[in-house]
């Protein structure tokens, strides 16, 4: 279902975008929102499927969303705001707040390793193995995972895989290392500091680490694919961690780019760093920075995903033509037939 009444007045351009959208989202079966705009100025919004499939609810621009790995970025930011807080450094060792628990992670890891994936650690949900979404991944009751410090046991018995800094492998045990560490450096809670030092500073006040088993109703329920009508519930963590689980929405994503672009958040200057992508992921061909990508074809424009049971998730940003482009979806699939077809809108330069 597309919502005509969430686009602007008829022009070419916004039936040029509406006509490509559509065609990707019905090959695709897209459930989920599509926002596009130029600064202020939103040239589309279009919604397809259903927020809620049992009850018949269709989305609308406002529906919130789960980004999966979407979050990496805005621990990432936490934790850059501790760093220019004086309470954190690139260089920190991260043992130096671990202390004797998880013994395996090797003794000279950074922060800055496990912000650029460089750490080398033995991954709790290694993505290179052979894994389907689908399955029940997490190995304790899901409603035992409510904040950092419960993800320990996870982080438990993997050994370390290369030497830290030796070269780039996604993580996604990195982040919860580093939302463990942020908590204990700060004495504060992760979700709390996600909230005050990125969320509030973006103006983001529809966008919260939202519990499963109690999602309000402007809140998207996620499908797992090729399932019936399952949802996500079982799969994943009920309150995510440093590594995923923050829902948002088309409206706040605007807001986070604007916020990132005027330094409201973190510095230019840490920004400028963050988006500096020395290593590339050849898999997703994307260029990888430190919480955030860019396209493997080069332009300047700034990326942030995610992938998950019943999550589809990117956004785009192009800071000097001020194009965003946000991609909101419930099942793991759909979202990526849109996103390829969008990806025109940030040529190459």
């Amino acid at each position: 279902m597309i919502d005509d009444d969430a686009a602007p007045a008829a022009s070419d351009t916004t039936d040029a975008l509406r006509t490509v959208v559509q065609e990707a989202a019905q090959d695709g079966s897209f459930s989920g929102v599509v926002s596009i705009a130029r600064g202020e100025d939103v040239l589309l919004e279009a919604c397809y499927g259903y927020a809620h499939r049992g009850l018949g609810v269709v989305p609308t621009p406002s529906t919130r969303f789960a980004t999966a790995s979407g979050s990496k970025t805005f621990t990432a930011l936490a934790v850059m705001r501790l760093i220019e807080d004086g309470v954190l450094t690139l260089d920190t060792l991260v043992r130096r707040y671990l202390g004797a628990d998880l013994p395996l992670i090797d003794d000279g890891v950074t922060v800055h390793h496990l912000l650029g994936h460089t750490s080398g650690i033995g991954d709790y949900l290694d993505e290179s193995s052979d894994v389907s979404f689908n399955d029940h991944l997490m190995v304790r009751p899901v409603h035992e995972y409510t904040d950092a410090e419960s993800f320990l046991p996870d982080l438990e018995g993997h050994e370390q895989v290369s030497p830290p800094g030796e070269r780039y492998a996604y993580n996604n045990g990195a982040y919860l290392v580093l939302a463990l560490v942020a908590a204990r450096a700060s004495r504060r809670d992760y979700h709390e500091l996600v909230r005050t030092e990125v969320l509030a500073r973006a103006g983001m006040e529809q966008t919260d680490f939202l519990r499963s088993d109690r999602l309000p109703g402007d809140a998207a329920l996620g499908y797992l694919e090729d399932s019936g009508d399952y949802s996500n519930i079982l799969h994943l963590p009920v309150l995510g961690g440093g590594d995923g689980g923050a829902y948002t929405n088309a409206a706040d994503m605007r807001r986070f780019w604007r916020a990132l672009d005027e330094g409201r958040i973190v510095s230019r200057d840490s920004y400028e760093l963050m988006t500096t992508t020395p290593h590339l992921d050849e898999e997703e061909g994307l260029r990888v920075g430190l919480g955030f990508y860019r396209h493997e074809h080069g332009g300047n424009a700034v990326l942030i995903e995610g992938c998950d049971a019943g999550v589809s998730f990117r956004s785009t940003h192009d800071a000097d033509s001020g194009l965003t482009v946000t991609v909101l979806g419930n099942t793991m699939e759909g979202a990526w037939p849109v996103i390829e077809a969008l990806l025109p809108l940030f040529p190459a330069r």
